[in-house]
């Protein structure tokens, strides 16, 4: 019985993290040629390779014979050498010989290599940090060549030179395995403890005033009257409104110039001038702390009327009979027995809110100056926009661990109040 549910858990939630976590020990970037897969050993992108070797051995002779002096003809002989020396030895390396020649051949006839085995090979890492440092000082060596000619057609051709062995240094990709240095990076991060501190700051005020107000709304429409079917559903109706839309109707309404909230938030003297609301860095964790308030708190009244229905009107009839006022029966019985349904609303109100991202994201968008940026809008302008898989999965990881840590404290809660006095058989 337990097995599916534990079957769903790891693929569901562990194996996604442990993605992300295997992702965050590489510097693992999207937007950069040399650094767009995982590499635990050093490779060599060989359709790249092949296709930019065959124009740069060509024109380092073509560029020798057009030397303007025979030291600049020596030195770029002296690069065409050592560029075949390191070529022969990738190629006598163990496949890679034959590997390279279908990959040529591919190439002479126009193919895409959509083989990755075909495209890539690996390659001693002594070797690639060889090749590359080589390859480096080849390009710094032409390029002295050209601010040190006064001849323009080599140097024209020397620049072409430099540009073609560049691109065959990118061909060559050392191992993007980095451990934990990223880890450590962040941990350092400013701009991450920020992001962290903004989520912090949101969750603990807006759950605070979420709990409150949602007690209240509870208390409220748990009571008998007239009109309490059309209350419960219109106190409903901002938890139903998505959040994308509910996030742009708030940028509207805090609008410095035709938001009529913040009109009257300046009118009734909460705020010295209109504008302050979306942007100033008070302004900003302002508005979208009362916008989620506004949104979530439907939610945290529905979790606390279920927990307020579950509690026996006899026990009021008997508070009553005893004397006891409203306050003393809210004190000593409405609260004590609605504990539970408290710790289990706040923990999924908790969690919830700490993984903010939509309503930031439309309203705000981490502005101004970041100053309204969450863990979760962080993580997705580093994975999605900056296209660095490696760093973005470090920060994923972060709020997975955060999480974890607030439902454990939260479970710890609210298994010792649900199972207090039980003995476990």
């Amino acid at each position: 019985m337990v097995a599916p549910a534990l079957l769903l858990v790891i693929v569901v939630i562990l194996w996604p993290v442990a993605q992300s976590f295997y992702n965050s020990l590489f510097d693992y970037r999207l937007n950069d040629p040399s650094r767009s897969e995982r590499f635990l050993q050093s490779n060599i992108d060989l359709e790249r390779y092949a296709n930019d070797f065959f124009y740069l051995s060509r024109d380092l002779d073509g560029l020798s014979e057009q030397a303007p002096d025979p030291d600049a003809s020596e030195k770029v002989s002296e690069i065409g050498s050592e560029l075949m020396g390191f070529h022969e030895e990738l190629l006598a390396m163990d496949g890679v010989g034959e590997q390279y020649e279908i990959v040529e051949e591919r190439i002479a006839s126009f193919q895409a290599i959509a083989d990755r085995d075909l495209k890539y090979s690996q390659v001693d890492n002594d070797f690639a940090e060889s090749y590359k440092d080589f390859l480096t000082a080849a390009e710094a060596d032409l390029t002295a060549l050209v601010e040190a000619s006064d001849d323009e057609e080599f140097s024209t051709a020397a620049s072409n030179v430099a540009g073609s062995i560049n691109s065959t240094n990118a061909a060559v990709i050392e191992s993007n395995f980095i451990g934990l240095s990223n880890y450590g990076r962040y941990l350092q991060n400013p701009r991450m403890w920020q992001s962290l501190m903004n989520t912090t700051v949101f969750t603990v005020i807006s759950v605070g005033a979420e709990l409150v107000l949602g007690l209240l709304i509870a208390l409220l429409i748990n009571r008998v009257f007239i009109g309490r079917g059309i209350v419960r559903a219109s106190v409903l109706i901002p938890w139903a409104i998505p959040t994308a839309v509910a996030a742009m109707m708030w940028g509207f309404l805090y609008d410095g110039q035709t938001g009529i909230v913040a009109h009257y938030f300046e009118q009734f003297g909460l705020i010295n001038d209109a504008s302050v609301l979306l942007s100033t860095a008070s302004g900003g964790m302002f508005s979208i702390i009362f916008a989620d308030v506004w949104k979530t708190t439907p939610y945290m009244a529905l979790l606390l009327l279920a927990g307020l229905q579950t509690i026996p009107n006899t026990l009021y009839e008997a508070a009553d009979v005893d004397g006891a006022s409203k306050w003393q029966q809210f004190w000593k019985i409405t609260l004590p027995l609605l504990k539970s349904a408290i710790l289990v609303a706040l923990l999924f109100r908790t969690l919830d809110a700490f993984r903010v991202f939509d309503l930031i994201f439309v309203l705000t968008g981490g502005g101004p100056a970041n100053s309204t940026e969450s863990i979760s809008i962080y993580a997705y302008i580093t994975l999605f926009s900056q296209q660095n898989f490696g760093a973005g999965s470090v920060l994923s990881v972060i709020v997975f661990l955060c999480v974890a840590i607030i439902s454990i404290i939260f479970i710890k809660f609210v298994g010792s109040d649900l199972f207090a006095g039980r003995s476990g058989r």
